[in-house]
């Protein structure tokens, strides 16, 4: 009889792009648990002293890390690669930025911003907003990712078929993620820490926040997913929505346009509403709103809505 390992994978065990031949970082058994340090999404750029500045000289080509990649024994393409996201340990402290030529509405937000935000390390107690707004947290990690069978190096920006920087902001502790096998040992990595985020990122970042996260790995034989799945234990917005929500709409024949019209709606009436100016308004909504498509099948128009929950507010 075998029992699970517990490992510990150093946050300086990264890499900055995805590559079926990066050498794995540790090789671990199905059912073993493994715990990644301190994960920093900017590798120590920014700090909980940061100011705006520090957003104007971000070396990019040191961002978006991924940490691993983890060989797991066993794992062969058709594979599903199943990760039990277990817990996480908060820094206390995380950020959100306006970074020039990022987001949803890039080009109507070209300066640079920064909001510092500090928590309570048990990710208990919501984190505030200036003095309007308090945002529970709900940690979970922007890039969980194997390797694909395609050689070469490819940036860990973009999600993939195989995962990548999903963004997902309902990966949180207790969720089971599911990832397609396309190469021996499944190589998977975990990065990109978020504190909490609305659906959509709509300006580019989260709370952002350095954190450690502990995940079990598994193996589901055979399972000839083709693309990543995941399966909640509990619903994922009870923690906001016992107040309502305010939203707005956008409708058109184009999706990307579409969303931006229902963020442009938010973000004007948040103004109304709070007195928050613009920029304030647009990195509250990337972390604390949700973009949905509420309609897509009566072409030529779609309907996309934005929700802000009522509750943070109070």
């Amino acid at each position: 009889m075998t029992h699970a390992k517990c490992h510990t994978i150093h946050a300086a065990q990264q890499h900055l792009s995805f590559c079926n031949a990066h050498p794995p970082a540790r090789t671990v058994a199905p059912g073993d648990v493994v715990t990644f340090e301190e994960i920093d999404t900017v590798c120590g750029q920014l700090s909980a002293s940061s100011t705006v500045a520090d957003i104007e000289t971000l070396d990019f080509g040191n961002v978006n890390p991924a940490v691993g990649p983890i060989h797991v024994d066993g794992a062969e393409p058709g594979d599903a690669l199943k990760i039990s996201v277990l817990e996480f340990a908060g820094s206390g402290w995380g950020w959100t930025a306006l970074i020039p030529g990022f987001g949803l509405l890039a080009d109507e937000f070209p300066d640079p911003a920064l909001n510092i935000w500090h928590y309570d390390r048990s990710l208990a107690a919501p984190t505030l907003f200036s003095s309007v707004a308090r945002i529970p947290l709900r940690p979970f990690c922007g890039i969980m990712a194997v390797e694909q069978a395609a050689p070469g190096e490819f940036s860990t920006l973009p999600p993939r078929r195989t995962g990548g920087n999903m963004d997902l902001r309902d990966l949180v502790a207790g969720v089971d993620v599911y990832l397609p096998v396309e190469v021996p040992g499944a190589l998977f990595s975990i990065g990109d820490p978020h504190c909490a985020q609305g659906d959509g990122e709509v300006c580019g970042t989260a709370i952002e926040s350095p954190m450690g996260v502990t995940v079990k790995l598994d193996l589901v034989k055979g399972e000839g997913l083709r693309f990543p799945r995941f399966v909640t234990h509990e619903p994922v917005t009870r923690h906001v929505d016992g107040r309502g929500y305010e939203a707005t709409m956008g409708i058109g024949p184009d999706l990307r346009e579409a969303s931006r019209d229902a963020v442009r709606g938010m973000i004007d009436r948040l103004a109304r509403l709070h007195g928050l100016s613009a920029v304030d308004a647009y990195m509250l909504c990337s972390v604390a709103g949700d973009l949905r498509i509420n309609e897509i099948v009566d072409m030529p128009n779609y309907v996309v809505s934005f929700y802000m929950p009522r509750q943070i507010f109070d």
